[in-house]
């Protein structure tokens, strides 16, 4: 059977001694985040992941989740009494708007909170996650009347949420969605068409759902310009905030999938269902974004969590596992065969993990502190800088976390050979479940070419100039030590692939598009390289001076800096194969006719 165990005392490394959170306490949101809040935030967080969430995991994945006659829907054994400990712990409220019940405390502590939720049980974790991304937008776009009435009871849990956007026959290209919006007066209009791949589309966990759905009202532009975002509840508000009469919105059928069994993938029927306009009439993109990135985060992290998950039951097994005996002699003379953790190239598929996940978990909070600083940060500069940042950083994140995690679930399964591929082992699960990651919320690939198409020359590329001195300075800093100077050459070198790379796609990629389409995937991975190539060069430094300060090892400290050596012998590397593939262009790729594709 499988297991996991927070992380708890790696994000506090990273939170304490990488971030340095303390330096922010005066700003508004972590005034209340002090060392033992934040502390017992993630213990206890870690204690009811591990205790309540992580024994249904496997039950969701075997049960799924149920479609009844009248087309509501059954969640697996379990998960029904889970979130109403979820709720009645108050952990969804941890990040949240305290004008609203939140509890106000930064962003990047409800993260740290969300990585472990997704990690022991990604398929509930998405409940609440996707709740998360519809408060968003009506925060940022809703009316103040919607925000009183919606927001209190999704920021509790007592209500959930969802994001509507993908039809049938379309799904990047938004604007050739068909749901309609015909105003009824009164400031409601009513919702017409069908929409697919839903997720939390309709569970029976809360008392209502509140659907946030992309549609066309009447006369509008029949194109990405002429799309609105609507406020669609399952059940309707009554003015005193009670749930009234069943909405015209139900659950056609739960999707048969791959993966994450345990959440509610539905097509969703809309017949004149009554809708509120959030925002603007034919802005519905904007707000649309506010959820889609708030998502493309939290899908990087997903893809982190079930690297992390996989990694840990792979060592387990690695240490237990008896077969043959290690390349230099028996390591274990009165056994007859040695663990496999002594083979090379088990440890080069456990110190990818480790040196992946700890990597990522970095790069996450890191970008969850710009995301705190973007709103709270003391000058409008320096709340810019944190917003052109996390803009740049998101399509890698989304990206990159995700292609890497399900990589990384793939060696967890290949450490345990046959049993890998043997369900009660659970890893198979892992790597079904972290598939997902790299397909929705917008494909990888499509994150690649928002990376090279709109991040990149965004502002005069100000972000991108932003980062590259933030990885020079990091290096520079580093240079000074001589345990760390040849970890900062070597991410030198892969911050000069990343530079040259930049330099060809913008001398070729205007030129001729196909080129920067085809190397917008290399150009993600090698800016995803880079920038755990920049955290991994901050936690070196962050451990080592804890030791230079004298601090007690129990192996803690010795083993970052061991990791650190080991990304950057076998990570970055890839950085020039990235950019000469970048720079092979796009001729070969094009080259043949779209008949030859077909055999026979």
């Amino acid at each position: 059977m499988p297991e996991y165990t927070a992380p708890v005392r790696d994000t506090q490394f990273v939170m304490t001694d990488v971030l340095n959170l303390q330096k922010y306490a005066d700003l508004p949101g972590f005034r209340n985040a002090d060392g033992d809040t934040i502390a017992a935030v993630l213990e206890e967080g870690g204690k009811f992941v591990s205790e309540v969430l992580f024994p249904l995991n496997q039950v969701g994945d075997h049960e799924g989740c149920t479609r009844q006659q009248d087309g509501s829907v059954t969640t697996p054994a379990g998960f029904k009494a889970a979130y109403d400990q979820f709720v009645e712990g108050g952990w969804g409220t941890l990040g949240q708007n305290a004008d609203y019940g939140g509890q106000g405390l930064p962003h990047v502590v409800s993260m740290a909170f969300e990585e472990y939720m997704c990690s022991a049980n990604m398929a509930f974790a998405m409940y609440p996650g996707l709740t998360a991304g519809a408060i968003a937008a009506i925060n940022v776009k809703g009316s103040d009347e919607q925000k009183q009435t919606y927001m209190p009871k999704m920021i509790s849990g007592e209500w959930t949420g969802t994001m509507n956007l993908t039809e049938p026959h379309c799904g990047t290209d938004l604007g050739l969605i068909r749901t309609k919006a015909a105003d009824a007066g009164g400031g409601s209009y009513k919702i017409s068409g069908q929409k697919i791949f839903i997720s939390a589309g309709e569970h029976d966990l809360s008392e209502n759902i509140i659907h946030l759905v992309l549609a066309k009202r009447e006369d509008a532009p029949d194109n990405v310009k002429g799309i609105s975002l609507f406020i669609v509840p399952k059940f309707l508000v009554n003015e005193d905030g009670s749930i009234g009469e069943r909405n015209g919105v139900i659950c056609g059928s739960i999707e048969e999938k791959m993966g994450i069994h345990g959440n509610a993938t539905c097509v969703m029927n809309y017949d004149e269902a009554t809708g509120y306009l959030v925002g603007e009439p034919e802005k519905g993109l904007a707000a649309m974004f506010i959820m889609m990135n708030a998502a493309r985060l939290g899908v990087g992290l997903q893809g982190l969590a079930q690297g992390e998950v996989a990694y840990q039951n792979a060592v387990t097994y690695a240490r237990e596992r008896r077969q043959g005996r290690a390349l230099t002699g028996p390591e274990d003379k009165d056994a007859k065969a040695d663990p496999i953790m002594v083979h090379p190239d088990v440890r080069r598929m456990l110190m990818d993990a480790r040196a992946f996940t700890e990597g990522a978990r970095a790069l996450t909070m890191w970008a969850a502190l710009q995301i705190d600083l973007a709103h709270h940060a003391e000058t409008e500069e320096e709340r810019e800088e944190a917003d052109e940042i996390v803009g740049l950083l998101t399509p890698v994140i989304k990206g990159y976390f995700t292609d890497k995690g399900f990589e990384t679930a793939v060696n967890a399964q290949q450490v345990y050979g046959g049993h890998g591929y043997i369900t009660e082992w659970g890893m198979e699960q892992y790597v079904r479940d972290a598939r997902i990651a790299q397909i929705y919320e917008g494909t990888n690939g499509i994150q690649a070419m928002d990376l090279v198409g709109r991040k990149l020359g965004r502002n005069g590329g100000k972000a991108l100039m932003q980062f590259a001195a933030m990885v020079t300075e990091e290096i520079e800093a580093a240079k000074a030590d001589e345990v760390l100077a040849p970890l900062a050459a070597k991410l030198e070198k892969a911050g000069g692939e990343l530079q040259a790379a930049t330099m060809w796609l913008m001398q070729n990629g205007t030129a001729n598009p196909n080129d920067a389409g085809a190397g917008a995937v290399p150009y993600m991975h090698l800016m995803g390289v880079v920038s755990l190539g920049l955290m991994w060069l901050k936690m070196a430094r962050a451990a080592q001076a804890r030791l230079a300060d004298g601090a007690s090892d129990d192996g803690f400290y010795t083993a970052k800096l061991i990791t650190a050596r080991y990304y950057m012998d076998r990570y970055l590397p890839d950085a020039g194969a990235l950019r000469r593939k970048l720079e092979a262009g796009a001729e070969s790729m094009m080259a043949l006719p779209e008949e030859a594709f077909a055999r026979g």
